[in-house]
């Protein structure tokens, strides 16, 4: 028996390898995972295989790669959400030491959208409009505690506004919803707008990062900070496996990561769906997960947004 997993592990990987992405097709996660896909061949010597496990802002598809074998052939997509769930304290697992992560790809703010034919062309137009009308300016994430739920929460408290929040199962629903005029503000990644931005059916008012963006396309975007807000929070992405994975196979993943995202064609490709490349290897990706998990868990408990969304979620 010993053996021929000494084998497997030596041999790996000779088939496909499963990445489970927790977030609907065409999304900002899912984006970099099929670019991913692209280059896998070459540099991991097998095909990557996305399959969307959508549902719970992430934890379906993030319970399914827990309970994975752990033998390299299934992996996931990982992003903040992933630190901010098990803060709730309702997720079936605590996913920062339940899953493993491989690399760090990309790290972005959040751009806040309205619709081009919405008039509310800056922040304090949305605002004064919020106070005339409270309670009826409806704000899309991606479901409820997500990353961008906890921004558009912040951000309303911040405003003194009040926001009906609606919860979505992606960021190219949130888009979509934008579209259709069902909701009048989204909190998405830049990926999932670049293009309505630059077709100008989206209007972007705001990032939610440290800096603006470098891409020419979005670098005119003001951040929240520079608009007198004290919001700075970004979202970023990576790969994770379940626990327990052999060394072995965990520093083949490793170092095909690394190469693959170090490719200058990889960089050009992800700069074009609106994204920053931002790699870190696993033991910097866990303490950035650390970190962030700290600061998160401070941000929900001063806004008050932990217990709000323990009662939205009873």
């Amino acid at each position: 028996m010993q053996s021929k997993t000494i084998t497997a592990t030596k041999n790996y990987p000779n088939k496909p390898i499963t990445v489970i992405v927790p977030f609907s097709a065409g999304g900002g996660l899912d984006l970099v995972a099929r670019t991913l896909e692209k280059m896998a061949p070459k540099y991991l010597g097998q095909p990557l295989v996305v399959v969307n496990k959508t549902g719970g802002a992430g934890t379906i598809g993030w319970n399914e790669l827990v309970n994975a074998n752990p033998d390299g052939y299934t992996l996931g997509m990982s992003a903040i959400d992933l630190l901010l769930h098990p803060l709730y304290g309702s997720t079936k697992y605590h996913y920062p030491s339940a899953l493993e992560p491989i690399a760090q790809v990309s790290s972005l703010p959040q751009i806040m959208v309205v619709p081009a034919e919405q008039s509310l062309q800056d922040i304090d137009a949305l605002i004064k409009y919020a106070k005339q009308h409270p309670g009826q300016m409806k704000c899309g994430h991606g479901g409820i505690g997500a990353l961008s739920h906890v921004i558009g929460e912040t951000f309303a408290k911040e405003a003194g506004i009040t926001l009906e929040q609606v919860p979505f199962r992606g960021g190219s629903e949130v888009t979509v919803a934008l579209l259709g005029h069902h909701i009048q503000i989204g909190f998405v990644n830049p990926a999932t707008v670049k293009e309505q931005i630059k077709n100008g059916t989206l209007i972007a008012l705001a990032t939610t990062g440290y800096q603006r963006l470098t891409d020419p396309d979005l670098a005119q975007i003001p951040t929240l900070k520079e608009q007198g807000f004290d919001i700075v929070l970004n979202n970023w992405f990576g790969i994770v496996a379940p626990k327990e994975l052999p060394p072995e196979i965990k520093a083949k993943l490793e170092e095909g990561f690394k190469a693959m995202i170090a490719d200058p064609e990889f960089k050009a490709n992800i700069e074009n769906l609106g994204l920053q490349v931002e790699y870190l290897n696993s033991d910097d990706s866990k303490e950035k997960w650390r970190l962030d998990g700290d600061k998160l868990a401070k941000t929900i408990q001063e806004t008050g947004i932990l217990e709000q969304i323990k009662a939205q979620k009873n």
